[in-house]
């Protein structure tokens, strides 16, 4: 299809944007497949096809079709134009399914024919030779055909004759004086190709028949008609294949068509826009929605919550709290905490580097979401998705909702992993707090040597012997200051990091839940964002198409 479009732009012509049209109608089919109703777009991919199709073949021929009803002298009317007796007329019409086809011009139209479908014993090359002057020439680059009959019984003959009057690039429909307000040709073609008023013409035939104070009156009443079925302003002409009345006129209106060689492109134009149109009702006129931040705000919230993140940021807090408090404890009494349960590690969260590999493909222990939260995160999908439905055309609306609960189903276990595979940030304490246990232990370890002097003191002077000099400070004995000081200070210690502990641990708290936000938004943004985006992508790929090719 793309080389087709391509060779479409080409053939037209600079300047001209009907390959651009069709284009855009054919990336607004494709867009709109799954969301609006798929004979609809058949038909406009037909058209789409037919459109480029046409585009690749000749630009140098016009093809004229001539339709009409058994007895309307279709076939004389084709002949006279021709100039000789090619179709088969009254009694001696064949009862073929096939149209005939005449050509003129030297160049031939072998490749528009066949794509015509008009099978080689059908065709006839107009050869200029057989013309004088320069009627022939006027003509060359003209393909007529002469169409089955439309009102005929035959079930092939009414499929040939739509099957052509959807490819010709001029419509000549002609009629007789006796059923020219026959319902069958208005309703079935007229009234319904109104919007091709530009690319069809009418042809009174046999007025020959009428008397001639009667035609003027007759052919204000076709008029008229013609008027009530939309086509105001359409050629009329009033013909005699018999006597050659109103030929002349008839071929010269065809010969204006055939020179200006813009037909083709009026066909393939209007084709384009009444399909345009005819999708565009389905689809609906409103500008495409924007998806923003603001209106994901709720849709966030609920699948954090869902997804635990409150649970785990406050599981972060006291295992901050707990890390932090055994790092600058007093040795002696902090290694009590590690009888204490890990908050995180209860939830199978932040267990180290060999940890999370060993249950990367394992759940967490963190609750999955309850009724009310499940509850919460549908309503605020469909909240979401029915403001952006809003002026949307029903498909649309459908396939929105539709496409916001499609990848519902994988939410839970996504969003387990998600939250399983941040880094928390409270594997390792803080750096004051490292360097908080080392003055600690120094300070235990001063304790320890003096309560090791006080006690060397003490055997020597239980064993009265003599007992060494002890140094003072302050008044106190050195192995005195050690022991109080080391275990004062080092209880002193431990009360006043208390204060520094509660703000490290709510800092990382903080950082670890920006950390679990930043997943589950990527969870949200791919499981129900992302699907309403390209729903809203593919709107407005559509309406800009349809635009575009309505232009």
């Amino acid at each position: 299809m793309t080389s087709l479009l391509e060779g479409a732009r080409k053939l037209v012509g600079r300047g001209s944007d009907i390959g651009a049209r069709v284009q855009a109608l054919d990336e607004a089919v494709t867009a709109a497949r799954g969301r609006l109703d798929d004979a609809l777009l058949d038909r406009a991919s037909a058209v789409v096809d037919r459109a480029a199709e046409r585009l690749r073949l000749s630009a140098d021929h016009t093809v004229v079709a001539l339709g009409g009803a058994t007895g309307s002298g279709k076939s004389s009317t084709f002949n006279a134009l021709v100039g000789l007796e090619l179709a088969s007329t009254g009694v001696r019409r064949p009862t073929t399914s096939w149209a005939t086809a005449c050509t003129w011009g030297p160049n031939g139209a072998a490749e528009l024919l066949e794509w015509l479908g008009i099978p080689p014993r059908h065709q006839v090359v107009r050869d200029s030779m057989l013309d004088t002057g320069r009627e022939g020439k006027d003509l060359e680059g003209l393909v007529l055909l002469d169409l089955p009959d439309h009102d005929s019984t035959e079930v092939s003959h009414h499929l040939e004759v739509d099957r052509l009057v959807r490819l010709a690039d001029l419509l000549v429909w002609v009629l007789d004086p006796q059923k020219y307000a026959d319902a069958a040709i208005h309703d079935r073609f007229l009234r319904p190709m109104a919007a091709h008023r530009d690319v069809m013409m009418i042809v009174l035939n046999h007025i020959d028949e009428v008397p001639a104070d009667r035609r003027p009156s007759m052919v204000a009443d076709l008029r008229r008609l013609l008027d009530e079925d939309g086509l105001a302003g359409v050629t009329l002409v009033a013909t005699s294949a018999k006597d050659g009345t109103g030929i002349d006129e008839l071929r010269n209106a065809i010969v204006a068509r055939v020179k200006d060689k813009a037909t083709t492109r009026a066909r393939i134009a209007t084709d384009l826009a009444q399909t345009a149109a005819e999708v565009t009702a389905v689809s609906g006129h409103a500008r495409a929605p924007k998806l923003t931040d603001r209106d994901q705000g709720e849709l966030r919230a609920a699948i954090a919550d869902a997804a635990g993140v409150p649970i785990v940021v406050d599981a972060v807090q006291k295992a901050a709290r707990l890390r932090a408090r055994r790092a600058t404890g007093w040795p002696v009494t902090s290694w009590l905490s590690r009888l204490r349960p890990d908050p995180l590690k209860r939830l199978h969260l932040d267990l180290g580097t060999n940890g999370r590999d060993l249950v990367a493909n394992a759940r967490t222990s963190i609750p999955d979401a309850n009724q009310i939260q499940h509850a919460r995160i549908e309503s605020a999908v469909r909240d979401l998705s029915d403001k952006l439905a809003g002026d949307l055309a029903r498909p649309w609306a459908t396939a929105l909702r539709r496409a916001s609960t499609s990848r519902m189903p994988d939410l839970q276990d996504r969003l387990d992993k998600a939250v399983g595979s941040v880094d928390l940030g409270v594997a390792k304490p803080p750096v004051w707090a490292r360097l908080v246990r080392g003055v600690q232990w120094i300070l235990l370890l001063a304790a320890l040597a003096g309560a090791v002097w006080l006690g060397a003191l003490a055997v020597t002077s239980y064993l009265k012997v003599d007992e060494p000099s002890t140094p003072e400070v302050g008044g106190l004995a050195v192995p005195t200051v050690l022991l109080l000081g080391g275990v004062g200070l080092g209880v002193l210690l431990a009360l006043l990091c208390r204060v520094l502990v509660g703000r490290s641990a709510r800092k990382r708290a903080r950082r670890a839940e920006r950390r679990l936000l930043e997943a589950v938004d990527q969870v949200a943004e791919e499981l129900v964002v992302a699907p309403l985006a390209a729903e809203l992508e593919a709107y407005q790929v559509t309406s800009d198409g349809l635009r575009l090719a309505s232009a």
